[in-house]
């Protein structure tokens, strides 16, 4: 690729990796569904009055913000909320391509390699050595659960959006973003309650405005362009594996801004988990020779 696409990349990739850095912040002042609710409406408004609707079928469109915009966000900002460690939850959350591998096994038929298998069967060993740092304290539970059923929820929106052929993300996603803010204003009510939402909206600081807005331009608008267009661009053999790097910098980050401390087990079943992923992502070319090497 050339300078400017490294460059584009390297973007992106930063972006997604501190991203889970800057959710914790938001937290902070902002309960999550109420941050959910904040994030797609300034997702949504003012581009979509100059962003034209996607051609895909309506159901496309909500399937894919039920599942990506509003079942991830949801159960992530939801994990991060009761305890769960910005650099984990950014690792436990790519568990999503695994969930991918088997929901387009069942749903669409696709065949499941031998690399996929050997690299679920590594991640999961990773997941479970991480489940059993959690059991011990170091991790909340309900934490962990939560960020598997945001990854399950990507999963399924990774479905949706590979039914749906080629589109252009952008408009997908600005089109996808009108949907979410009701769901989400409406668990926000009956779950945070009116008193918090108010509390929350009189006493925002510059922290929550600043989290949002990062949230909405650089982790959304700016993060998704990019990758789309790089993807349109290049093999996705070489632009793929490079998300692999996002973890790696989540976990970093957290250790850096947040002060996160992971016990022995944690980084244990990290590692493992990355390397289940690489597997996964690598795999076809070691397991079958080049010519799988997609």
């Amino acid at each position: 690729m050339p300078l400017r696409d490294w460059m584009a990349a390297l973007t992106v990739i930063t972006a997604w990796g501190v991203n889970f850095v800057v959710i914790k912040l938001a937290l902070t002042e902002i309960p999550p569904m109420l941050l959910g609710c904040l994030r797609f409406t300034f997702v949504a408004i003012p581009a979509v009055f100059f962003i034209k609707r996607p051609k895909v079928p309506l159901k496309t469109l909500i399937g894919y913000s039920c599942s990506i915009s509003l079942g991830q966000f949801a159960f992530l900002f939801s994990a991060l909320y009761v305890g769960m460690p910005s650099g984990l939850a950014s690792l436990v959350l790519q568990s999503q391509a695994f969930f991918t591998v088997i929901i387009a096994m069942i749903a669409l038929g696709e065949l499941v390699r031998l690399h996929n298998i050997v690299g679920i069967f590594v991640a999961a060993t990773g997941l479970a050595l991480i489940y059993m740092a959690a059991e011990s304290g170091s991790v909340p539970l309900l934490g962990l659960f939560l960020t598997l059923m945001a990854a399950f929820s990507w999963a399924t929106g990774n479905i949706v959006i590979k039914t749906a052929g080629k589109v252009d993300m952008i408009s997908l996603v600005v089109w996808g973003a009108i949907i979410p803010p009701i769901p989400f204003f409406i668990l926000s009510w009956f779950i945070e309650g009116p008193e918090v939402i108010l509390y929350s909206l009189k006493n925002i600081t510059f922290v929550g405005v600043s989290t949002v807005f990062y949230l909405v331009v650089m982790a959304t608008l700016v993060g998704y362009v990019l990758w789309g267009r790089l993807m349109n661009k290049h093999m996705v053999s070489k632009v793929a594996p490079l998300s692999l790097m996002v973890p790696v910098l989540g976990l970093a980050s957290g250790v850096i801004f947040l002060q996160e401390r992971l016990v022995l087990l944690q980084w244990l079943g990290g590692f493992v988990v990355l390397a289940g992923l690489a597997i996964n992502t690598f795999g076809a070319r070691y397991f079958y020779g080049k010519k799988y090497g997609i």
